[in-house]
């Protein structure tokens, strides 16, 4: 690691644990209401308890099951129908409203279709988060895939090149960039779907835990799975980012 990473990463965990003191010495010296807004030691509390009564990595793991259930999912079908479009410039002029209007669509409001189409379970949670992520990883790759170099893209039709060729060996290879920003927009957009699920119809998840954290009027419990979903996604954006150091930057 070099020397300015050393730097950003001390003053990144700084910037944390300054917060968290302000918080705490806020809350305990009555600067705020801490049943409102709770308190470091008080969600620290809330986890151990979780942590004991052994609810926390069952939670874990149901959130982290449908997130990379709905993620691989999403990925794959946005990427073939990105290439699709790409191919084919008719099915593209076809599908560009559509996707327009599904984009801007709130996606909350397909929820009680959604459980009466798939039922009140695990399912209906996954649809809602391809539905929240599909439509944007779509948008965001085929746009790239349309506006790589055009001076590149003669040279290459220029030596006869198929437009099967001209994706693979050009068009991909040249947006890899492009995809990976996609996966980081998807992955923060299928928790979100995620999370919207669960409030829905889940009876485990940290959406569960916030929602019956809420409905107990139990604020700890909520800000405590409102971190805890900050610390899983940041843990899945540093998958991608070591993916992207590794494959596309050295390249």
């Amino acid at each position: 690691m070099s020397k300015y990473k050393i730097k950003v990463l001390c003053i990144q965990v700084i910037a944390v644990l300054a917060l968290l003191i302000l918080w705490e010495i806020a809350a305990e010296t009555g600067l705020i209401n801490s049943f409102i807004f709770s308190s470091p030691s008080k969600i620290f509390t809330t986890l151990v308890d979780l942590l004991k009564s052994g609810e926390l990595f069952n939670h874990i793991l149901v959130t982290f099951k449908e997130v990379f259930v709905a993620f691989f999912i999403g990925t794959i079908i946005a990427f073939v129908i990105s290439i699709i479009m790409y191919l084919n410039k008719f099915i593209a002029d076809i599908l560009d409203p559509f996707l327009t209007m599904l984009n801007s669509l709130p996606k909350v409001a397909l929820g009680p279709i959604i459980i009466i189409w798939t039922g009140a379970n695990q399912k209906s949670i996954i649809v809602m988060a391809l539905l929240t992520n599909i439509i944007i990883s779509i948008i965001t790759i085929y746009n790239g895939f349309i506006h790589t170099d055009e001076l590149k893209i003669k040279l290459f039709n220029t030596f006869k090149a198929t437009k099967y060729q001209i994706l693979t060996k050009l068009v991909i290879p040249a947006n890899l960039s492009t995809i990976v920003s996609s996966l980081k927009i998807n992955i923060s957009l299928t928790f979100i779907g995620v999370i919207m699920g669960e409030f829905l119809v889940s009876k485990s998840g940290i959406g569960y835990i916030i929602l019956y954290g809420t409905q107990v009027f139990n604020l700890n419990l909520v800000i405590t799975g409102i971190l805890i979903l900050v610390l899983m996604s940041y843990v899945i954006y540093k998958l991608i980012t070591v993916l992207e150091r590794k494959y596309i930057t050295n390249d």
